[in-house]
């Protein structure tokens, strides 16, 4: 029996239960029991991985890959824009020393 301690479970404690439910046809409520978490929070884990795979659980403040590649994107987005306001307050200066 695996045995969690706290609210924070890892990776392997949640494969473990979503496997027992999925792969075993156990029910929720038993593998909460066996593993001594609330039947709640097995069940979101059990969504989670229906919803998003191998993605489920990446782990404590990683970010699954699409949610990465918006990050970037954000990240890349703000760079541009401030790049932007760079070169538009050069244009006006070098515009305004020709006068």
């Amino acid at each position: 029996m695996i045995m969690a301690r706290g609210r924070n479970y890892d990776k392997q404690i949640k494969a473990e239960a979503v496997s027992l439910v999925v792969d075993n046809g156990k029910t929720i409520a038993s593998v909460a029991r066996e593993l001594e978490i609330p039947k709640s929070t097995v069940g979101k884990w059990v969504e989670n991985y229906k919803d998003n795979g191998t993605d489920a659980f990446i782990g404590s403040g990683n970010l699954s890959p699409e949610n990465q590649r918006e990050r970037d994107l954000q990240k890349q987005l703000r760079n541009l824009e401030e790049e932007n306001k760079i070169l538009k307050k050069a244009m006006r200066i070098f515009t305004n020393d020709q006068k």
